[in-house]
């Protein structure tokens, strides 16, 4: 693996450049593109601490200052961005990460000559552009639209991840879980490996646009009953009217934090919908939670 610098002429070889490659996504993205044999230029804010990772090149760089991204795309055959933050940090926002960071790594693109940009974004963003996370994305994703036909795009939205699931087996550890309405709202996780083939397939088909998710979709109440079996015990639901999980997304930004409020406004929001997605993958939740809980994680 080296750190690149200056990049020579276009390999044979298919280059894949990979932003957020240090994230949960991210790290599958890269392992998925080099199982099929392209080179992978992951960008990286730190390549010390980003050692291990599966990539042929690090581009030590910030999307969020696009001189640094000067050049680093010569030869680069595809961009694929599964680049924000679900927490805001060092004074940076959603706009200027998931919107304007994204936006200088298509820039960059651009000026590199680039075919094609694919863009990891969320199900169901149009129902949420009031949630500043996903204004910020959408954003984003009308400007990638908006760019052809200097260079093609693909958009995979996803319903939510493995990792996201991670609240009801601490609910369950709890001894309770908590959800809202009759805890009837569906939705089909999908595992970071399995989304990252998705999105491998979803580019290499020319595809526009992928809603995706697992292969099993689920009622909140069947996941909160999946998570008490993993850890082994007794189901203890409570049930909370929906009206307290409306106001707590009008009362939240005035009472908390940004780096509180922005990502509960996220999660409130689409546990109010279905995230239903196309069926992609083989990896089972069961297996995913039996395997946390048995690691004492969780």
């Amino acid at each position: 693996m080296s750190q690149t610098q200056g990049l020579g002429s276009r390999p044979a070889v298919q280059t894949v450049f990979v932003a957020g490659a240090t994230g949960y996504l991210g790290r599958f993205l890269c392992a998925e593109y080099r199982s099929r044999g392209w080179q992978v230029r992951a960008l990286v804010r730190d390549a010390v601490r980003a050692q291990g990772l599966d990539a042929d090149d690090l581009v030590e760089a910030q999307a969020t200052r696009p001189h640094t991204l000067a050049g680093r795309m010569h030869g680069v055959d595809l961009v694929v961005s599964a680049l924000g933050i679900t927490r805001q940090a060092d004074g940076l926002d959603y706009r200027d990460v998931d919107y304007q960071a994204n936006l200088n790594l298509l820039a960059e693109a651009r000026r590199a000559g680039v075919p094609r940009f694919a863009y990891v974004h969320v199900l169901n963003a149009n129902r949420m552009e009031v949630v500043p996370l996903v204004a910020a994305k959408a954003a984003f994703v009308r400007a990638l639209q908006q760019a052809a036909p200097d260079i093609a795009s693909t958009v995979i939205a996803p319903s939510g991840y493995f990792s996201d699931m991670a609240d009801f087996l601490a609910m369950a550890r709890s001894g309770r879980a908590w959800l809202f309405g009759a805890g009837d709202k569906r939705i089909n996780p999908i595992h970071g490996a399995d989304l990252a083939e998705a999105v491998a397939d979803a580019v290499a088909e020319e595809r526009a646009w992928l809603d995706v998710g697992g292969p099993d979709t689920f009622r909140h109440s069947e996941l909160a009953q999946l998570a008490f079996d993993a850890i082994g015990k007794p189901v203890r639901i409570t049930r909370l009217p929906d009206w307290l999980r409306r106001a707590a997304l009008l009362v939240l930004p005035r009472v908390t934090p940004r780096r509180i409020h922005g990502p509960a406004q996220f999660f409130l929001t689409a546990f109010g919908l279905d995230m239903v997605g196309e069926s992609h993958g083989s990896r089972r939740l069961e297996a995913h939670f039996a395997e946390i809980a048995g690691s004492g994680q969780g």
